[in-house]
């Protein structure tokens, strides 16, 4: 009776163990969660603990008692990094992230922060581990038990796991549904809520292990589509008027789908080929050419948001704004791998891959249509630069590879090895490679004004401290300004070099976010913001700035992202490029305008979709049916599948192998 007691005793500790780390995770991570969904991740838990039991009692001894340890551990460990790599990142790191995990190490100084400022938490994860090791020796000191048993126990793990599975299945197959996360999406904010951490992480690497994508449907158009224009085809005619005739032109490429359909052995390419045949181009519009052979300046600015644009504190990124187009309905949605991420979507107008380095993968890949590339065929000079370790987040394979020459910290671009490294510092080392090679394209990606924000962990924010501490907000804001000023005056040395060298008049501007500060507290944003910030769409509200010497102040008011940033410069800048291929779409055009978010929330001209909610918000004055919803929806879908397939299957070298 003692030895079926002890038996139960270890095998209800390892069940009270892991839900009380699911537990303590969820209530610093998420911010409201439902019973249910801790009830279903509950019978998921209750599969890893007998499966730890199990094994347990392949041992006897100071073995048993040691892999015990072992396993609570472990779990601890994996509850513990993940919470303090979503304070830092506002996601989860998935399996893939793991074989790349030595470069967040150069973040060690925040991370000790964080650790510091969650040890409570922290010390809550371990305490099973603790609490075995001092109270638990004989708990897993008994003697083994007999197959027999461990056959009851192997049959209890397929029957709780069906059980888990009958409950993700009978909760609805929606969109973001527990059903659609456990077997069709991947979305690890989502999954984690109503699977739990231990499930998403499974599923992750069962997933990166399978090689496994969703299959999805390509959206059937919308009835009476009479603009949809089939592949291969220019232009078009439209009658104005009686007797008059206007010529449309779209910006497409002569691709053959057609051929490229019938030759295709590979079903998936074939389906790639039909979609994008049935996709409808962007027409050319007012401002097709507008700058062409025009210099291009394009930067991804770190943690830049609207809070950063300050009359008195950064009046250059004032001026910017308020003197070039002013987009006041842009939006930086976050991805998985935050800036790497970002910058993928800026750049290349794809949605990145979940679970991987989309851009770094990308650094194998034919890409026609990104800046580097396109204008270097027009024989611009083109040059990439990063204030910060060159070869982070593989920038050293993607940059190239989109026709830079690229400098970073370590590669070429010597500036002071601080933390973070200082913008300004940047642009008075490098403006010089360029501005007298007209015409010229420079990519910059900058970190002054990376997390932590405070004056003790972060340089820049120490550095620029007097200029914002008259400022009437809390310390973390100061800091977050603090860090923007950098920004603000490596943009005031760019203007100024422009003007001197004569190509102010003829240089185009462009600046975007990779993502918004999510090292800020939320009471910070609101602070910053002076209002409540709403969290599915208005926390990802940005600032795209476009700026040319002279340009007429003109504010648009459509909706857009950086999804949207590439299609609208090439268009600007007259290059020849297919609409069709690309996810985002040129803003000036009259195609229907999408803002796609991570967990395939989007806003269009018509109003809001809540994935999460499921609910689409109408703008006032508006009347849409559900017929409109489900084919928004479905389109999402495909964009983040099909910018998958494109990743995966090199597809622009199909259809564009020159």
């Amino acid at each position: 009776m003692g030895k079926v007691i002890k038996v139960n005793s270890l095998f209800i500790y390892f069940i009270i163990s892991v839900f009380f780390m699911e537990i303590i995770f969820r209530i610093h991570t998420i911010e409201d969660f439902e019973l249910i969904d801790l009830i279903r991740s509950g019978m998921f838990l209750i599969v890893f603990a007998i499966i730890f039991y199990l094994i347990s009692t392949l041992f006897k001894g100071m073995s048993k008692f040691l892999l015990s340890v072992l396993f609570l551990t472990l779990v601890a460990f994996i509850y513990s990094s993940q919470l303090i790599y979503f304070k830092f990142f506002r996601t989860y790191y998935s399996a893939y992230s793991v074989g790349n995990g030595a470069q967040v190490l150069e973040f060690w100084k925040d991370i000790a922060t964080l650790l510091k400022e969650n040890i409570v938490w922290i010390l809550l994860l371990f305490l099973p581990v603790l609490v075995i090791i001092v109270f638990g020796r004989k708990l897993a000191s008994f003697e083994k038990i007999g197959w027999g048993k461990r056959l009851v126990l192997i049959c209890c793990i397929v029957l709780v796991q069906l059980i888990g599975i009958g409950a993700v299945n009978v909760s609805g197959k929606e969109q973001n549904s527990a059903y659609d996360l456990y077997y069709n999406s991947s979305l690890p904010l989502l999954s984690v809520e109503r699977l739990g951490l231990l499930t998403t992480m499974r599923l992750d690497l069962q997933r990166l292990l399978t090689h496994w994508s969703p299959k999805l449907e390509p959206p059937q158009p919308l009835p009476n589509n009479s603009s949809q224009v089939s592949g291969g085809k220019k232009n078009q005619e439209k009658q104005v008027e009686e007797d008059v005739v206007e010529i449309i032109e779209y910006n497409v490429m002569d691709i053959d789908f057609s051929k490229l359909i019938g030759n295709e052995k590979n079903e998936e390419v074939k389906a790639m080929h039909k979609f994008f045949q049935s996709m409808e181009p962007t027409a050319k519009n007012d401002m097709t050419g507008k700058y062409k052979g025009y210099n291009l300046i394009l930067l991804t600015a770190e943690g830049f948001s609207p809070y950063a644009v300050h009359k008195e504190v950064t009046p250059t990124l004032y001026k910017l704004v308020h003197e070039g187009y002013n987009f006041s309905n842009f939006y930086t949605p976050i991805w998985g791998v935050s800036t790497s991420d970002g910058e993928y979507v800026a750049l290349q107008s794809l949605i990145p891959k979940s679970g991987v380095w989309s851009f770094q993968r990308s650094g194998s890949n034919h890409l026609p249509f990104v800046l580097g590339n396109q204008l270097k065929k027009l024989n611009y000079k083109t040059n990439a630069y990063h204030n910060h370790t060159y070869t982070y987040y593989g920038r050293n394979i993607s940059h190239p590879n989109m026709g830079y020459d690229y400098k970073g910290l370590g590669n070429g671009l010597d500036v002071k090895e601080t933390w973070p490294e200082s913008d300004l510092e940047m642009l008075e080392k490098t403006v010089d490679d360029y501005i007298n090679n007209e015409p010229f394209h420079a990519y910059y990606m900058t970190v002054s004004g990376h997390m932590q924000y405070s004056f003790t962990g972060n340089y820049i924010a120490w550095k620029n401290k007097k200029h914002v501490e008259h400022l009437p907000y809390s310390e973390q804001a100061k800091a977050y300004l603090a860090t923007q000023i950098e920004l603000d005056r490596a943009l005031e040395h760019l203007l100024n070099k422009l003007e001197e060298a004569g190509v102010a008049d003829r240089t185009l501007i462009a600046l975007s976010a990779d993502h918004y500060p999510y090292g800020l507290d939320d009471e910070t944003i609101d602070e910053l913001a002076g209002h409540n910030v709403e969290k599915n769409f208005e926390l990802y509200k940005s600032t795209f700035i476009l700026y040319n010497k002279g340009m007429e102040p003109t504010t648009i008011t459509k909706p857009a992202s950086s999804l949207d940033i590439l299609p609208t410069l090439s268009n600007l800048m007259g290059i020849e490029y297919d609409s069709r291929l690309l996810m985002g779409r040129d803003i000036f055009s009259d195609s229907m305008p999408l803002v796609t978010f991570l967990n395939k929330s989007f806003i269009t001209d018509k109003g809001k979709y809540n994935a999460v909610t499921g609910k689409f918000i109408a703008n006032d004055g508006v009347e849409v049916d559900a017929e409109y919803v489900e084919y928004v929806k479905s389109l999402v879908q495909a964009k983040f599948y099909y910018s998958t397939k494109i990743l995966d299957h090199n597809y622009y070298k199909k259809i564009l192998p020159n």
